[in-house]
């Protein structure tokens, strides 16, 4: 039975109570344990962190998660212990040595960042240190058995340590060996900072959310948003989509979307969400006027027009000004907002003034606003807004498992051991 919008269960984990939200499958800090909390000093310490960093010819582009997961590594050397780090990198074939998707240029960059000397290891077994050292094992999916959860490299890792931490929140809804396997077998197994921050965010945002409450939904296909969409009709005043999920929605209302990105065989699932929406209330704002031009490439000739007056030969690649206001407008009155993808192509201009516009207004609300994905992240920072913003998400795909109403594997894991 799910719960009324705004309300929560109770829920007994183990003699104490929690507050639980099941129909999110979030569950809140309370029943973690925290690494903050613990007494390391003289121990090894295992974290397993997001450090999947972009990078081109070995260089990398964009150290935000590094910078991101460096207080909790900090904070394990000022206890007094030693640390070992474990992370994956792109995506190379399991159990292979690849030299592009090695993690030593992360590793020279956390040495610069703390001043010390941070090796790699090639090997699970080389993997020791001592007091105020730090060690980063080569990428996790060079090790077979990562990506199916197998028990023995679970086991492996979690024995390289007197505590295993889970610091990564944006790889916390993928069950494998590193994530959820090493957190059940640890002898000791708690919540970085960095996850503890996410739960916490996530936690004013599905649990006990500030109302009214808007959620913004961006991206190319409904199809891999349906579940996120039905799931927040349950908990928000007001959904608004963006990209191609919106020019969906439009064609559900019968709007000739010209050449635009949409979903034809699911024109009867969106018909459907937006009867929910009226049907719970549930303000569901579309665009009214679009910005189009005939290739979704850079160096077009954009225009603006009516959402009746789409040309046969062109795309819808933004949200227009009237849009924009309106969007402000309706979202000026929320509480609590979590948004996740862009408006239009934010990544080749002009068609990034929607997501920006956007941006600006979620930045000068009374909202505490909570931005996931890598556009809207993006946006965020690139404008600088991001310190505008209530919280910054460093996981996409989990904070979207979340929002979509399932358990995360490690979160899960993290619960259990406490």
């Amino acid at each position: 039975m799910s719960a009324p919008r705004g309300t929560e269960i109770e829920e007994k984990h183990g003699g104490s109570v929690s507050i639980s939200l099941y129909k999110t499958g979030f569950m809140l800090e309370k029943i973690m344990k925290k690494f903050a909390d613990l007494d390391v000093k003289g121990k090894t310490v295992v974290i397993r962190q997001d450090l999947n960093v972009p990078m081109k010819n070995g260089v990398i582009t964009n150290d935000k998660r590094i910078r991101a997961a460096l207080p909790t590594v900090k904070m394990a050397l000022e206890k007094g212990a030693g640390v070992i780090l474990l992370s994956h990198l792109g995506r190379p074939t399991e159990g292979e040595y690849a030299e592009e998707f090695s993690l030593k240029p992360v590793a020279a960059a956390i040495s610069d960042a703390l001043q010390i000397p941070v090796s790699v290891a090639g090997k699970i077994e080389d993997c020791k240190v001592k007091p105020g050292e730090c060690m980063l094992l080569e990428n996790i999916r060079f090790f077979k058995g990562e990506k199916k959860n197998d028990p023995s490299l679970a086991e492996r890792l979690a024995a390289l340590g007197d505590v295993y931490v889970m610091d990564a929140f944006g790889t916390a809804h993928r069950a494998q060996a590193s994530t959820e396997g090493a957190v059940r077998k640890a002898k000791v197994a708690c919540a970085g900072p960095l996850m503890v921050n996410e739960v916490e965010a996530f936690s004013k945002v599905l649990s006990s959310p500030k109302r009214p409450m808007a959620a913004i939904i961006g991206g190319a296909k409904v199809s891999t948003k349906l579940g996120v969409l039905t799931n927040l009709l349950e908990k928000v005043d007001i959904l608004i989509v963006g990209g191609g999920i919106a020019n969906t929605f439009l064609a559900a209302r019968g709007v000739a979307v010209g050449k635009s990105l949409c979903e034809p065989d699911l024109l009867e699932d969106a018909r459907k969400i937006l009867d929910l929406a009226k049907a719970k209330n549930v303000q569901m704002p579309l665009p009214v006027d679009v910005v189009t031009a005939k290739e979704f490439a850079a160096g077009q000739s954009p225009r603006t027009v009516d959402v009746n007056a789409i040309p046969a030969d062109e795309m819808i690649l933004d949200i227009g000004p009237k849009t924009e206001k309106t969007y402000a407008d309706v979202l000026a009155s929320a509480e609590t907002v979590v948004w996740n993808g862009p408006m239009g192509a934010f990544e080749i201009e002009p068609f990034h003034k929607g997501t920006v516009a956007l941006a600006e207004a979620l930045a000068a609300s009374k909202a505490f606003v909570v931005v996931g994905g890598g556009d809207s992240v993006a946006c965020v920072e690139k404008y600088n807004l991001a310190s505008k913003m209530g919280y910054i998400s460093t996981g996409g795909g989990a904070s979207l498992e979340l929002l979509e109403g399932k358990v995360l594997p490690a979160i899960a894991a993290l619960e259990d051991r406490s």
